[in-house]
């Protein structure tokens, strides 16, 4: 009653003065008001402001930040103008230094908080974290919302903070410069063929979202329009062009289906159809609900992995290769966008353009990616070299070693800082078998190749399987082998009943948000591997999990936080576990 009794002295509207002395999880200042609790979004650590109430809870309150009137010590002034507004950087006036001891101590607390372990344990085990060069302009993949303003203009950019209302800004600091002049020219494109914006209310308008990816080692780059439009609408509309042009063209508006069969990938029986319009002009699989829950989980359109099949990808999971390759060129020649031409000749005048392709998403999600890619100019895919770090030495250099990957509309990859950290830590000598369970397209997996005797990567998207195979044949790594399917299962499965194998020494996890499947946390307690090294996106499942596998036997020797997202609350963290003795 007493708490109640205090937030009824405060109103929504209300202004008050207050001294900001902490950082919340997504990065708000906290301060006190007659011991009341504010939450003030912009405000910084050690800043005094005057803030006014937008929302009353029992025992706390929102509030937004008015004016600063003592700033803090570790307040800079913002590079970006819609920093306040667009809800992508929650610590832009935050110095970098500061920005970097709040994410250490979010490892810290949720270690301590969630995972239950003592503060003392925590300190003696974890490193100082690992920062970044340059904390802006550093991102490889970016995905621009597309709309309409208040007066029907269309504009690109991000969403504001917690809703879906498009902030304009062609210039995202946290993303390369190539960005602005590219989105500038696909703008200028749809105003002039008069190319409609898509509107989520009620699901019309063409345009939904526009990708870009940077190989930062290559310079290579990649545009992806996502686009609210299918084979069956492209059809209907050709015929009825053909029809208003004289000639005697039933317009059907259907597709036409042939080609459907099962195609065999890793033993299982996946489900393969061609559509058609008269020919055969597109691969598509039918991915089953487990493997669209992957693709989601990791897919960065909120902070989680994805990774999607181009044609090629398909053709190597499938055995349909040549398919796939002989309607390449068919497919490029379809007209998905109106002026689709003139598109593709202002995209390809950018220095190192490589691949120009459209996504097909009909769907109402807020999933940003369609199940279907088309390749409308260049390549399928980007090329791009990560390079392992010596991450004992200060400055972290580069060894001499490296992968080259294929990067695809929607695969994922991480920095070099954090697989060097997880090499590190897994204590390679060339004798271990290695499990990289949540492998994707085998990033890791081909790290630790080079310094293991065999490793195993499983991961339950058959496309990134694929192109795991592809990378591993590319960099000519022959002792890695990778399987099809949910990590638990094949781990299981692997060694059930077949004692001959020799157990794993080392299994590296790099889950999704949410965090490892419990069945999984099972299985790696199962097998009992000397070491695992944990790679997270989130402390707060890390903590969780580990606490589980604390509880199996296992002990905590190293933690380290990797900032990976400059400017952002988000932090990256490695951890090493070894099995106590009995």
């Amino acid at each position: 009653m007493r708490a109640w009794g205090i937030s009824m002295k405060f109103q929504k509207n209300e202004l008050f003065v207050v001294e900001i002395e902490d950082i919340g999880n997504d990065g708000e200042g906290i301060g006190k008001a007659d011991g009341f609790t504010l939450f003030v979004k912009d405000a910084v650590v050690g800043d005094t402001v005057e803030a006014r109430i937008v929302k009353v809870k029992k025992n706390y309150a929102y509030a937004r930040l008015e004016k600063v009137l003592k700033p803090s010590p570790f307040r800079v002034e913002a590079k970006c103008a819609c920093h306040r507004q667009c809800g992508g950087c929650q610590l832009q006036t935050l110095s970098y230094e500061k920005q970097l001891e709040f994410k250490d101590r979010k490892i810290r607390d949720s270690l301590t908080r969630i995972g239950g372990f003592a503060p003392e344990y925590v300190d003696s085990h974890i490193e100082p974290i690992v920062g970044m060069e340059e904390p802006f302009r550093y991102r490889n993949k970016a995905q621009y919302p597309v709309g309409t303003d208040k007066n029907d203009r269309i504009v690109t950019g991000f969403y504001a903070g917690r809703t879906h209302s498009i902030i304009s800004n062609t210039d995202c600091l946290l993303g390369t410069e190539e960005n602005k002049e590219i989105l500038n020219c696909i703008l200028e494109y749809m105003r002039e063929n008069h190319v409609s914006a898509y509107d989520e209310v009620n699901g019309t308008g063409l345009v939904r979202h526009i990708l870009i990816r940077k190989g930062f080692a290559s310079g290579e780059i990649m545009v992806c329009l996502v686009i609210n439009r299918n084979m069956t609408q492209l059809s209907g509309e050709r015929k009825r062009k053909d029809s208003h042009a004289g000639r005697e063209i039933k317009d059907s508006g259907k597709e036409n289906r042939q080609g459907i069969g099962k195609v065999k990938e890793n033993g299982r029986n996946t489900e393969g159809a061609w559509q058609v319009n008269g020919r055969k002009t597109v691969a598509v699989r039918r991915a089953s609900e487990a493997e669209q829950e992957r693709l989601h989980q990791l897919s960065e359109v909120k902070q989680e992995r994805t990774y999607q099949a181009s044609e090629r990808d398909l053709g190597s999971a499938g055995g349909i290769g040549a398919k796939a390759q002989q309607v390449n060129e068919l497919q490029k020649e379809q007209e998905y966008l109106p002026g689709q031409k003139a598109l593709i000749g202002k995209l390809a005048g950018f220095k190192n353009m490589t691949s120009v392709s459209v996504s097909i998403n009909t769907e109402k999600t807020n999933v940003i990616m369609g199940k279907e890619i088309h390749t409308l100019w260049g390549s399928d895919t980007i090329s791009d070299t990560i390079h392992v770090r010596d991450m004992t030495q200060v400055g972290y250099p580069f060894t001499g070693k490296g992968l080259t990957f294929r990067i695809s509309p929607l695969s994922f990859y991480q920095t070099e800082k954090l697989y060097s950290l997880a090499l590190q830590y897994a204590g390679l000598t060339g004798a271990e078998t290695v499990w990289d369970l949540y492998c994707g397209i085998g990033t890791i997996s081909l790290f630790l190749a080079g310094s293991a005797r065999k490793v195993y990567g499983v991961e339950i998207v058959p496309q990134a399987i694929a192109d795991a195979r592809e990378n591993a044949a590319r960099n000519g790594i022959g002792n890695a082998e990778f399987f099809v399917g949910k990590a638990e299962e094949v781990l299981a499965d692997f060694y059930e009943g077949n004692e001959s194998e020799e157990k794993p020494d080392v299994i590296v996890v790099d889950p999704p948000r949410k965090g490892c499947d419990e069945r999984c946390l099972e299985a790696m307690l199962k097998v009992q591997p000397e070491r695992i090294v944990y790679v997270s996106c989130d402390p707060a499942t890390l903590a969780r999990d580990l606490r589980i596998l604390c509880d199996g036997g296992y002990g905590i020797e190293r933690v380290r936080g990797v900032d990976q997202f400059g400017m952002t609350v988000h932090v990256e963290t490695v951890c090493l576990l070894e099995k106590k003795v009995q």
